[in-house]
């Protein structure tokens, strides 16, 4: 799952980057309103975590913004405000949920899995496609024809919680790239190519139908025919 924080305080800023990628989240930062913004409009995320108080553009009028533009987005507003106008400011404005500085990290990430789950429209943290079920918490792909499953690496599992998440649709390298390897990133798209090819075999391992699809000169789909 691919989170984007908007977070202007270096020191916080570094310290949730840590925590967050220690839970096995990837994680983009930025400092400005402005390029978080521009960082929203690309719709390549999961979750934001946005700070209120920004250079260049607060957070109220970042989420206003991109709730015009269509992007929904479960966006989780930080700030040091405690006051209950400032909740509904943040909640009126596009917020999702809010959250005080200062926070407990337990509660941070109760949070943000709570909003993951919302984003991807289950209760229990599963994704599922066909005869495929994706465990969200532990990264494990099972079959659910036969009970076969298989732990993921950190890359194969974002490929297939993509695909799966987008099923329905063929994803470009280009999209793929940015998705699970982000804008910064100097990976190629043989890189995506190695870790498609990965990701098939764990597919083919369980045992199960669905498969990645190759869509000449175009991308990827994710398709079970045969369920």
């Amino acid at each position: 799952m691919r989170l984007l924080l908007v977070e202007d305080e270096k020191r916080m800023a570094q310290a949730l980057c840590e925590i967050l990628r220690q839970e096995k989240y990837e994680v983009d930062h930025y400092a400005n309103g402005l390029d978080g913004l521009a960082a929203i409009e690309s719709d390549i995320y999961d979750i934001i975590i946005l700070d209120v108080m920004l250079p260049g553009m607060n957070g109220y009028d970042i989420a206003g913004k991109a709730r015009q533009k269509g992007i929904r987005t479960p966006i989780l507003m930080l700030t040091a405000k405690a006051e209950l106008d400032d909740k509904v400011s943040g909640l009126d404005s596009g917020a999702d949920d809010y959250l005080t500085k200062p926070f407990m990290t337990k509660e941070l990430l109760a949070r943000l899995r709570a909003l993951g789950r919302r984003n991807i429209n289950t209760a229990d943290g599963t994704l599922c496609y066909g005869d495929i079920s994706l465990d969200t918490n532990s990264c494990t792909l099972l079959c659910t024809t036969n009970g076969q499953s298989v732990r993921l690496s950190e890359k194969e599992y974002h490929i297939l919680e993509y695909l799966i998440a987008n099923q329905g649709q063929i994803l470009t390298r280009e999209q793929l790239a940015v998705k699970i390897w982000g804008f910064e990133s100097e990976a190629e798209y043989n890189n995506v190519e190695v870790y498609m090819s990965f990701t098939r075999k764990k597919l083919s391992f369980v045992g199960a139908k669905a498969e990645i699809k190759a869509v000449r000169g175009i991308g990827y789909e994710l398709r079970c025919d045969d369920v």
